[in-house]
């Protein structure tokens, strides 16, 4: 068994071309010897959001701070906001947004292991 604190985990900067100030924690991973899913937790400053991808699993995300949008590869955006939660399903193109002047966008975000 492991437990951790998101606030003792040092963060770093997601490293994708078309991302634009977002910051990677990894609190339960490959190397806590999970045996399925990694957790990470995506901080989205102000005025930032994640590039269009799309990958060929699912994955879950839950929203522990802020308000945002999930943009669709149409350009249309579902709002999202703390307390919700997301799937994005295997080749799904989507990113994260955070419209904000002030408040960081942080989630969760669950997926297997193999692509921490």
């Amino acid at each position: 068994m492991k437990i951790t604190r998101l606030d003792q985990l040092g963060k770093a900067p997601m490293a994708m071309e078309g991302v634009k100030d977002v910051w990677k924690q990894v609190p339960l991973g490959k190397a806590d010897g999970v045996p399925m899913f990694s957790f990470r937790v995506f901080t989205i400053l102000p005025g930032g959001h994640t590039p269009f991808h799309t990958h060929p699993f699912e994955h879950m995300n839950y929203f522990i701070e802020g308000e945002g949008a999930v943009v669709l590869e149409s350009g249309e955006e579902r709002p999202v906001r703390k307390g919700d939660f997301v799937l994005v399903l295997p080749g799904e193109k989507h990113r994260y947004r955070n419209p904000s002047a002030d408040t960081p966008l942080v989630m969760i975000c669950a997926v297997p292991k193999e692509y921490e």
